[in-house]
């Protein structure tokens, strides 16, 4: 452990507290605390912590603490490489979220998970749970993950070459981080490295050497400090070839060769493609004995991992055609180049192939032999038209995936606008004002009548259902206890005041429903009591209003069941022909809420509002209409 690393002492205080620790639940406790520690900066020790966590878990179970130990588990065999593992447990993890999981732990999971799935190369799938956490922020913002699932979106268009775009997120998450202020977590360096190395990508693809290095030595200085080292023979390895770019070889082969003595990292790749660069650079300066050494070990190395990397193992035998080129040694620099040449041929890389037909070609052509030099050339002219066709086919698919994901964050965006504009149009067509005219003449009445008490009493219920009006106005999702206490309080004043106890209600929540936690569409269900009401029991002297909450067996799904014993539909179409102040209401009520309904709805299919007749089974007398809504929930963490 480096001594400047400010999260050293902490460590070692928990280390001295688990190793005299004797009861099994409190060290299960200090074990989950040291472990979100050493998956960032000690995998080993990590793993050891793990697999005492494990165990431990058998005997001492608490649902937060397997949480912690898949998320932890997750991310440290993602830090050794081992994504199809690390998948299993973001799995495991991802679904006790959904039962228990706060909207910041739920959101935290899918922004993980997506790192993973873009590390094992299914970028569908980052997508999919990139979105699942956006629509949560969108809901309840929260900077510090806004920050990294920004850093996110800035790998997914870095793989698709999409680098304007990729730089910008990049800097807007390295802002967003920046801006969180002190102190932060080993996790927010973590992902300061991630938008450092991303940044070191896009400018080395952009020919920016200088910016590349200065952004990759950013994320070593970063890693040495806090002693991140799961990584870092990479990192090593980026400053090392971009030092190369700028024709620095001294600097190049010193972090080359830290790429290659970093123990903590267990990328042989990295290792292996650190060998030989710095064969490459022994190449450049001359010293061939140390550069064939080099490269046998990248090579040694590389076969290690796989006996199919042909693109690296065709470059290995190009150098060493080239250094026996300058030996002297023609036979030999013959036979690497033609050993490239099946290499190149196996990798389908017509750059590559044209690179090593030119190779040959200059061989032949110094040898005096033009009819092969010149057979070379052509074999060189033709790889490199086929390259080009490769490379114009490759832009091509690059656009098309650059038009889909600009398209889908386009239509994510407009999406996003139509419900927030939604729910404006259906907050401003709530309330209509024959409710509320009738509401305040009640309570002047009261006044005017010396009846102060009950004038206070209803004006301050007034002013509390008001207040609750605009301050859902600025939320897209309240807690279903919300919706019911203004739902409540509305069908309250309409009892008292509009209708002088010529009408009554009732509101049941199933036993299954936890309405503190459960989150609704804003203010989504009181237009349907409200044109219950108006069209069901406007001319009866016992009006009856029922509201019933049940869970359904559909994920994330409530049913509302708004029923009246009005005089039903048919004799509601024929008093609004009569009376036009009333035939507009359902269009400005209801059918904006519907829309709103067909948006939200994760699945956007099926029907989510059905409105049914009621009628008398001998008489076949219409006794009321019930309005069944399908209303989509999240849970909500009341304590943010």
């Amino acid at each position: 452990m480096t001594v400047s690393s400010p999260y050293l002492l902490e460590q070692i205080h928990l280390e001295e507290r688990l190793k005299d620790q004797g009861d099994a639940k409190q060290r299960i406790v200090l074990i989950d605390k040291l472990t979100a520690f050493y998956v960032f900066v000690n995998i080993p020790r990590a793993i050891e912590l793990l697999d005492e966590f494990e165990g431990a878990l058998e005997t001492h179970y608490h649902a937060d603490l397997e949480l912690n130990f898949h998320l932890y588990k997750a991310l440290a065999e993602n830090q050794q490489y081992d994504f199809e593992t690390a998948l299993y447990h973001y799995e495991l993890a991802i679904n006790i979220l959904k039962e228990r999981g706060t909207i910041d732990q739920q959101a935290e999971g899918y922004i993980d998970v997506a790192g993973t799935y873009m590390n094992v190369g299914d970028h569908d799938a980052a997508i999919v749970t990139l979105d699942k956490a956006s629509k949560l922020l969108r809901n309840f913002p929260d900077d510090r993950l806004e920050a990294r699932i920004t850093c996110r979106w800035g790998f997914y268009y870095l793989h698709y070459a999409d680098y304007p775009k990729a730089i910008e997120l990049f800097l807007e998450a390295e802002k967003k981080l920046s801006q969180l202020g002190k102190p932060l977590s080993l996790k927010d360096y973590y992902f300061f490295t991630l938008i450092y190395s991303g940044l070191g990508k896009v400018y080395e693809h952009n020919d920016q050497q200088e910016k590349s290095v200065k952004s990759y030595l950013r994320v070593v200085e970063m890693c040495e400090r806090f002693d991140m080292r799961s990584r870092i023979s990479w990192h090593y390895l980026n400053v090392g070839v971009g030092y190369m770019a700028l024709g620095n070889l001294e600097e190049a082969e010193q972090y080359l060769t830290k790429a290659i003595d970093a123990t903590d990292d267990e990328s042989q790749y990295a290792r292996a493609s650190a060998y030989a660069n710095l064969g490459y650079c022994s190449v450049e300066q001359k010293d061939y004995e140390e550069a064939l050494e080099l490269l046998q070990r990248a090579e040694l190395t590389y076969q290690s991992i796989s006996k199919e990397d042909f693109g690296n193992f065709c470059t290995i035998e190009s150098w060493r055609g080239r250094i026996f080129q300058e030996l002297g040694k023609d036979e030999k620099a013959l036979l690497h180049l033609e050993k490239a040449l099946v290499y190149a041929q196996q990798n389908e890389d017509f750059k590559q192939l044209a690179g090593v037909c030119k190779s040959l070609a200059q061989f032949y052509a110094a040898d005096e032999q033009y009819k092969k030099a010149y057979e070379y050339q052509l074999h060189f002219d033709k790889c490199m038209e086929l390259h080009n066709e490769q490379a114009n086919r490759q832009m091509q698919v690059e656009l098309e995936v650059k038009y889909e994901a600009a398209k889908k964050q386009q239509q994510a965006e407009l999406l996003s606008l139509k419900a927030t504009q939604l729910q404006l149009k259906a907050l401003r067509a709530q309330m209509n004002p024959h409710f509320m005219y009738n509401a305040l003449n009640s309570i002047q009445n009261y006044i005017t009548s010396n009846e102060t008490a009950s004038a206070a009493k209803y004006l301050a219920k007034f002013a509390t259902l008001m207040r609750q009006s605009l301050e859902h106005s600025d939320l897209e999702f309240i807690s279903l206890e919300q919706e019911i206490q203004f739902l409540e309080n509305y069908l309250f004043i309409n009892e008292k005041l509009r209708y002088q106890d010529r009408m009554r209600y009732k509101i049941t929540v199933s036993d299954d429903i936890e309405e503190d936690i459960i989150g609704v569409p804003t203010m989504i269900v009181q237009p349907y009591v409200e044109n219950a009401i108006e069209h069901g029991l406007r001319t009866k002297k016992d009006g009856l209003i029922k509201v019933d909450f049940q869970l359904l067996d559909e994920e994330d799904t409530v049913l509302c069941i708004v029923e009246d014993n009005g005089i039903g539909r048919v004799k509601a179409k024929e008093l609004q022909l009569q009376d036009p102040q009333f035939q507009n209401h359902r269009s400005r009520g209801t059918s904006i809420t519907e829309n709103r309904l067909e948006i939200l709805h994760p699945s956007k299919e099926g029907e989510f509002v059905k409105t049914i007749d009621l009628y008398e089974e001998l008489s076949g007398n219409a006794l009321g209409t019930r309005v069944e809504v399908k209303i989509p929930i999240v849970d909500i963490n009341l304590l943010r």
